[in-house]
């Protein structure tokens, strides 16, 4: 795939050079018209931001790529029109057998961003698909039908991956995930970061940026659509999201650290920080394979659904921001405070809350998923202070609606639900309590947390700082800071789920291994070393 894309993008710029000299304009090179340019002439490759696909179904999935032969320009290279870009899905990767083919507008107001929506595809299967426009084509992509619903299924693997802090190092994760072959991967949020420089770490003091973004804190239409740019353009990343589709939510940094609601980290007037919202969400939906029904309306935008995977498995896909009470205790991390037990707070909101539990009490899938963003063990974070001093942008910190959920899971029999997580730049492995300080009973379900592809730099096989964390919490089972990602595989009898890691990302070229692995059986939530 690298050569492919490294020989187009050669051939354009000599094809530039040729017709226009060394001091050509980058871009798009067309009359001005009102009407769709159908045949355009770029002088830069157009596909610099590659191609992804997402949201499967039995029938279908959306396709997605963006035009901007010069991304960090204003205009990034494009004119104020729609541009027609052309697609193909095929059978096969050499694309003897084309199934579907069509073209699609990629409009200004969207960023030329491209969104094409499959149907009347064959259920549980790989297809693959590339674009054109103009003369210039990207390189293919593999994309997965789901299976029929409440056909048997005997196998899944997928991937979980996110916090990819471009700053903190290479995407090297990225590249070994795609070697996995998944069916899919779950990218639970932090897919960028909005701020500038890397953050001191508590644990290792300052720390000097592997890479640089482009451009300060962003806040524009324009700022946010540079910054995905920027991400997008690394090599691994597209690698990545050409290897298969992808199930996509945000957590934060899309928007602003530590976000919830319409409330931002500063305290800004909400009247102003909804602009910045509204324009986040828009540059989210242009760079990511999304559905219309997620296009934002104003500063809201729906990104909770569900993909089922024939009787296998159902996933929920939640937001937890978006329709969060504010965190308690000023949002500091390791604290206690009245608040943490207040019975008005909420993280899913109660329409969200009550859409995920109609879908898992209706579901007849061997295991429920609830795939989202910040973690659900009630961890006491500092062990030597009395107390129970908790995460308070984690579930952790809304005591109650954490333990409602809790309850309805346990009260509806779902004994073989499986929590999906991110945020937190290190794996996790831990059972589910009511109270995890007291675990009385049986768990209630079981938590995997994915660590960063690069937020955290290289990392350590366990942070000083998370000894005594791993100790004092008997519901926490396992716990590495190195960066990488989490495969997991299900069949109907048990759900594995391996911690791979890479040795480094502050150099290219490291290498991946696992961690270590755990099981899960069936009706018996908890963890079993595999």
């Amino acid at each position: 795939m690298t050569s492919e894309f490294n020989r187009r993008l050669e051939f354009s710029r000599r094809r530039a050079l040729k017709l226009f000299g060394a001091s050509a304009v980058t871009g798009l090179a067309m009359v001005s018209s009102t009407r769709a340019i159908a045949h355009p002439t770029f002088l830069r490759y157009p596909f610099r931001l590659g191609i992804a696909s997402g949201d499967p179904s039995p029938d279908g999935f959306v396709i997605w790529t963006r035009l901007a032969p010069d991304p960090f320009a204003e205009d990034y290279g494009m004119p104020m029109q729609a541009v027609e870009v052309g697609y193909q899905v095929a059978e096969d990767r050499g694309f003897q057998t084309i199934v579907r083919q069509g073209t699609a507008l990629a409009r200004p107001e969207l960023g030329h961003s491209v969104h094409v929506e499959l149907s009347g595809l064959n259920p549980g299967r790989e297809y693959f698909y590339r674009f054109n426009a103009g003369d210039e084509r990207t390189y293919r992509g593999r994309a997965m039908t789901t299976p029929a619903p409440g056909a048997p299924v005997a196998s899944l693997k997928f991937a979980v991956a996110g916090c990819q802090n471009y700053e903190e190092g290479y995407y090297t994760a990225y590249r070994h995930l795609a070697n996995e072959n998944p069916d899919f991967v779950y990218c639970y949020g932090d897919y960028i970061y909005e701020y500038r420089d890397a953050p001191v770490r508590p644990w290792q003091g300052p720390v000097a940026s592997v890479r640089q973004h482009h451009g300060n804190e962003i806040y524009s239409i324009g700022d946010y659509r540079r910054r995905y740019a920027q991400y997008k353009m690394d090599i691994d990343l597209q690698r990545a999201h050409a290897a298969a589709p992808w199930l996509v939510v945000w957590d934060d940094h899309e928007i602003d650290n530590n976000w919830v609601s319409h409330i931002d980290e500063a305290g800004t007037d909400s009247r102003y920080f909804r602009l910045r919202q509204q324009m986040a969400m828009q540059a989210y939906y242009e760079h990511m394979p999304l559905r219309m029904a997620s296009l934002p309306v104003g500063a809201q935008m729906q990104i909770h659904r569900r993909v089922q995977w024939g009787n296998l498995a159902d996933i929920n896909l939640l937001d937890t921001r978006q329709y969060r009470t504010d965190q308690p205790c000023d949002d500091r991390y390791g604290s206690t405070c009245d608040a943490v037990g207040d019975r008005q707070a909420d993280v899913l909101g109660r329409q969200q809350l009550s859409w995920l539990m109609d879908n898992m009490r209706g579901s007849k899938a061997n295991w429920q998923v609830i795939a989202q963003q910040i973690m659900m063990m009630d961890l006491d974070r500092r062990p030597e202070e009395p107390g129970v001093q908790v995460n308070t942008d984690s579930w952790a910190g809304y005591r109650v609606p954490r333990r409602e959920l809790l309850d309805r899971i346990a009260s509806s029999g779902l004994d073989s639900t499986i929590v999906l997580t991110g945020d937190e730049h290190q794996h996790f492995a831990g059972e589910l309590y009511r109270d995890g300080q007291q675990m009385d009973d049986a768990p209630i379900a079981t938590e995997f947390v994915a660590t960063s592809i690069s937020s955290g730099g290289d990392g350590f096989d366990i942070r000083n700082d998370m000894v005594p964390i791993r100790d004092a919490n008997a519901q926490l089972k396992y716990v590495n800071s190195q960066r990488g990602y989490l495969i997991c595989e299900v069949t109907p009898e048990a759900w594995t789920s391996h911690h791979r890691v890479v040795d480094r990302i502050s150099t290219p070229g490291g290498s991946v291994s696992t961690a270590a692995s755990f099981r899960v059986e069936r009706g018996r939530p908890g963890l079993i070393p595999a």
